[in-house]
């Protein structure tokens, strides 16, 4: 009696599992309903879209070639890291150093510049001025600053610059500057040499004497300024020294009468 009532309840068990095996949900049965509606032409209609079936069962073109690069118009990192680096001051020195450049450039002998004076209002003014500009603007000469509001910056200024106080000969040029708006004919210039702060300074205290240059000498420990003026022209000019730590010179050039 027990045996027929367990077969009993299997029997009745058995298509109700069946049937929750095979239930499915409302928004599955709508999924399949929506898919029917796509691929048949019409509503109602067993009749296929060719096009339509072709484009839902077709394979997918693949190439093996392509499947595997990055967007070309992705921005990549390079394949090696990119070379900021500055060359040296002597990319472009001679053998014999920058001593034997400017005897070449020259064959007037070298004049010993003065000692400096004690004190050095013109080191302050230097350490200041972040521009070449600012640096024009603070020069006692008032031609010079004058016209340091009207410089426009451009590498070609420091090939303009007075004949008698030219770049010195083995000059790396960082910065330039000039203005000849009105009556202004005002040039800037900063760059670097491989020469010895004393050798730089004796260079352009002989070209201005020479000159007719009055020559001013003023230092503060590493920071030295030669300065001066012509008065038969009215010209004036300022030069900035500063001693590097492998030997060279870092200059800025000012002046009032360029070319």
């Amino acid at each position: 009696m027990v045996r027929s009532r367990f077969r009993g309840l299997v029997v009745l068990a058995l298509p109700v599992a069946l049937a929750a095996c095979g239930s499915r949900s409302d928004g599955e049965r709508n999924l399949d309903s929506l898919d029917n509606e796509l691929v048949d032409s019409s509503s109602g209609n067993a009749t296929r879209d060719p096009a339509l079936m072709s484009a839902l069962q077709d394979q997918i073109m693949v190439d093996p070639t392509l499947a595997q690069q990055a967007n070309n118009d992705a921005v990549r990192p390079p394949a090696q890291p990119y070379s900021g680096a500055v060359p040296p001051d002597g990319v472009a020195a001679t053998t014999a150093g920058a001593a034997a450049t400017t005897g070449a450039a020259t064959s007037r002998t070298l004049k010993k510049t003065p000692a400096p004076a004690a004190d050095c209002p013109q080191c302050e003014a230097a350490r200041e001025s972040l521009t070449l500009g600012a640096l024009a603007a603070r020069q006692k000469d008032k031609r010079t600053s004058n016209c340091a509001g009207t410089m426009r910056y451009s590498a070609r200024w420091a090939q303009r610059l007075p004949a008698d106080l030219p770049l010195y000969p083995d000059a790396r040029v960082s910065e330039a500057a000039g203005s000849e708006q009105g009556n202004c004919a005002l040039r800037a210039v900063s760059f670097a040499t491989t020469a010895s702060l004393q050798t730089v300074l004796d260079w352009y205290y002989t070209r201005a004497t020479d000159a007719g240059y009055s020559a001013e000498h003023q230092a503060d420990g590493s920071e030295h300024v030669l300065g001066g003026t012509r008065d038969r022209d009215g010209g004036a000019f300022a030069l900035f020294l500063t001693g590097r730590s492998d030997g060279g010179t870092d200059v800025d050039l000012v002046a009032n009468n360029g070319n």
